[in-house]
C-alpha cells in the first residue's frame, strides 16, 4: 500500500518559508556559479547561446551537468548525481555519479522552458515512477527544486506532450516540489498563475505540490 503522508496547515506554512529562506541563503552562491551557463526566463526567448537555455541536439556531457546543476542551490548540486533524460531505449544516462542523495536532471528538450530539476531519493523514485508511467510507491515524503523554473503543457494532465487546443504552455516560477503527500484542497488550489502553492496533476497517482520561491 502507498504510504501517505499527511501535511497540516500549519507544517505546510512553516515548510514553505524554510524552503524560501534556504534558497534564498544559496541564491548568491548558485548565481555566481551558474552565471557562465544560464540566463533569466525573461531573456531565454532571445537568447540561445548558454547552457541553461539552449534547446537542440548539440550539447555536451559538460553543458548538460551544468544545465542539471542549475535547478538546485550549489551546496545540493555540487555532490549530486547528474542524469540525462530518457534515451531511446527509455533509459536515463547517469552523466556524473554523485555523493549525497540527490539527483539533478537535464533540461528537457522536448518543452519550450529551461527545466532542469534536482530531486531527493523520494522524489527521484517520483520521476522514474512518472516517466515509465507507473504508480509511484514513495517510502516517505521527497523534495525537489527547480530554480530555473519550468514549462509544463497541462496542469492536470501528467502525461500530456503538448497544450489543449487553444491553451500555451505553462510559465511556471522558480519553485520547490513537494511529493508524497496527501494535500488540502480546501488549503491550496489547482491555479498555477495565483502566486501561491498550488497542485499540479491533482486526483492522479502523480499529484504534488508546487511551491513558488521568487
Amino acid at each position: 500500500m502507498k504510504r501517505i503522508v499527511s501535511l497540516s496547515v500549519v507544517a505546510g506554512v512553516v515548510f514553505v518559508f524554510v524552503l524560501a529562506s534556504a534558497v534564498a541563503q544559496e541564491k548568491a552562491a548558485t548565481k555566481s556559479a551558474t552565471k557562465s551557463t544560464t540566463t533569466t526566463k525573461t531573456t531565454k526567448t532571445t537568447t540561445t547561446t548558454t547552457a541553461a537555455t539552449t534547446k537542440g541536439p548539440a550539447r555536451s556531457t559538460q553543458w548538460k551537468i551544468n544545465n542539471a546543476m542549475s535547478a538546485a542551490p550549489m551546496s545540493i548540486a555540487k555532490n549530486a548525481t547528474i542524469m540525462d533524460q530518457p534515451n531511446a531505449s527509455g533509459e536515463m544516462p547517469i552523466l556524473r555519479k554523485g555523493t549525497n542523495e540527490w539527483t539533478c536532471m537535464v533540461d528537457d528538450p522536448t518543452t519550450p522552458a529551461n527545466d532542469p530539476m534536482c530531486l531527493d531519493k523520494n522524489a527521484i523514485d517520483w520521476a522514474k515512477a512518472w516517466k515509465s508511467k507507473q504508480p509511484p510507491n514513495l517510502k516517505g515524503v521527497g523534495l525537489g527544486y527547480m530554480l530555473q523554473g519550468g514549462g509544463s503543457p497541462s496542469n492536470s494532465d501528467p502525461f500530456a506532450t503538448k497544450p489543449e487546443t487553444g491553451k500555451m504552455w505553462m510559465k511556471e516560477p522558480p519553485h520547490v516540489m513537494i511529493f508524497g503527500s496527501k494535500i488540502d484542497p480546501s488549503v491550496y488550489s489547482t491555479d498555477p498563475n495565483t502566486g501561491q502553492p498550488w497542485i499540479m496533476w491533482a486526483g492522479t497517482p502523480y499529484e504534488h505540490l508546487m511551491v513558488p520561491v521568487k
